[in-house]
């Protein structure tokens, strides 16, 4: 896998922000800078913060803490779940199908956080797992594209 766009639980967690986006449309126009903006807020920075994580995974303390952040969106949107709920927003199915939807992205996530191993990236056996730096010896000097070899004024 070579991103982050084709792991399950970032899918799962980005159709669970657009229904969400779709359904705070209809939310009431004072909930704008409160509710609304908080509920988008949060099951949008599950993605982000999943995306973040995948990309430093090969750091497995990096990768680790974007997943517990985007664990921890997640629990957020569980909150203003419930308040929308309370206030009547959305009705009980609504409630019960996104909180299924949040349960089973944390469980994904949990997943992460206990199995980094398994999000490492791949290493190149051909650089023996070794980044690769680009090859300078044949770029041109600032000035001077006859001399080869140095860059810059070193």
């Amino acid at each position: 896998m070579t991103n982050f766009k084709d792991l399950t639980v970032y899918k799962k967690a980005f159709s669970m922000a657009m229904e969400i986006y779709h359904l705070t449309k209809s939310f009431p126009k004072d909930e704008l800078y409160s509710l609304t903006n908080q509920i988008r807020k949060s099951s949008r920075s599950v993605c982000s913060n999943i995306a973040e994580g995948y990309r430093k995974r090969q750091y497995p303390a990096h990768f680790i803490s974007k997943i517990s952040d985007a664990d921890m969106e997640n629990s957020e949107t569980q909150v203003w779940i419930d308040f929308a709920f309370s206030c009547n927003y959305i009705d009980k199915n609504i409630k019960q199908g996104l909180e299924n939807k949040t349960i089973e992205i944390g469980r994904l996530l949990n997943h992460m956080i206990e199995n980094p191993e398994k999000y490492k990236k791949k290493s190149n056996p051909s650089t023996g797992g070794k980044r690769q730096l680009n090859n300078v010896s044949n770029l041109p000097v600032r000035g001077d594209s006859k001399q080869k070899g140095k860059v810059g004024n070193c």
